[in-house]
């Protein structure tokens, strides 16, 4: 079995229930087993240097289980929730019902064109590096060190913890 985190993130049709459901869809991934969660937090959308367009902002958490599936295997589980939540992928940092990402498997490092682990930018992203401190506070990112170093690192950015999943709207 191995330790898996997933990184959550909605900002459309009632974010925070949309992430509520992930969460329950998690539960109940085959061959995999659901630990613990990080609590809900309110982030500012990442935007294209180039994008002025307003979009709200984003609910994030972070999700930690134990799973024998394998990589892929995992990652079309997450995508096949995302879609079941209407997630539709217009273009990069764009607003969304559902985002569902692999941060961490185990101390895997893939890098290929369909999955890269640890997940790219992880450790400057206030919304995925404060979460997963929140799971796990000595944990290890394979190539990157130890997360409270890379928490050190980045600004909260105006990141809000808002409480538990379900419970903090």
């Amino acid at each position: 079995m191995q330790c898996v985190y997933i990184g959550l993130g909605s900002n459309l049709d009632n974010p925070g229930e949309q992430i509520k459901r992930a969460v329950d869809a998690l539960q109940k991934l085959p061959k995999s087993k659901y630990i613990r969660d990080s609590g809900l937090y309110l982030s500012r959308p990442m935007q294209l240097p180039d994008d002025d367009s307003q979009q709200p902002d984003y609910y994030n958490a972070v999700v930690l289980l134990e799973t024998f599936l394998e990589p892929l295997e995992l990652l079309d589980s997450l995508q096949s929730i995302e879609k079941q939540q209407c997630r539709v992928r217009i273009e990069r940092w764009s607003p969304r019902t559902l985002d569902l990402d692999i941060l961490l498997f185990g101390n895997l490092r893939i890098n290929s064109e369909r999955l890269k682990i640890p997940h790219p930018g992880l450790c400057e992203r206030e919304f995925v590096l404060y979460p997963l401190q929140n799971i796990e506070q000595e944990l290890e990112i394979p190539g990157h060190g130890k997360l409270s170093q890379c928490v050190q690192k980045c600004s909260k950015n105006g990141l809000r913890f808002l409480g538990s999943i379900g419970e903090a709207e």
